[in-house]
């Protein structure tokens, strides 16, 4: 049997912990400053999409914040990427969890900005 209810924001952050629901806020509130956003939400996940495609998603679990950024670019270890995977010829899906606001810094913000420059289409220039 397939779930084929529509899933909404409310529904991954309902019953999470609230440490890690006030820090997706915080996640999706900056990405919401780099230009028009929508939220594009599925069982698994609530993709941030630009206006050109989805460039990252995110969500609550029990050890914080769990999600993916697509980049045209592979980033040098960090233990906050989980792992990193080639997507087509041009872009790399990197992994990541952020366990509390301490690991949601700059360097964290500067991925999500470039992250956004894929959702805007970066990735389909020379």
């Amino acid at each position: 049997m397939t779930d084929d209810r529509e899933w909404t924001v409310e529904d991954h952050l309902r019953g999470a912990d609230p440490d890690a629901v006030r820090l997706w806020h915080h996640i999706d509130e900056l990405i919401g400053t780099f230009g028009p956003v929508t939220h594009a939400v599925a069982k698994t996940t609530i993709t941030f999409r630009g206006p050109r495609r989805g460039f990252a998603g995110a969500r609550p679990i029990r050890q914080g914040v769990r999600g993916y950024f697509d980049l045209m670019r592979e980033l040098p270890p960090d233990p906050r990427i989980l792992g990193v995977s080639p997507y087509g010829r041009r872009l790399f899906v990197h992994q990541f969890r952020l366990a509390d606001e301490s690991e949601f810094d700059e360097t964290v913000a500067s991925w999500l900005r470039e992250a956004y420059e894929v959702g805007c289409g970066a990735h389909l220039g020379p």
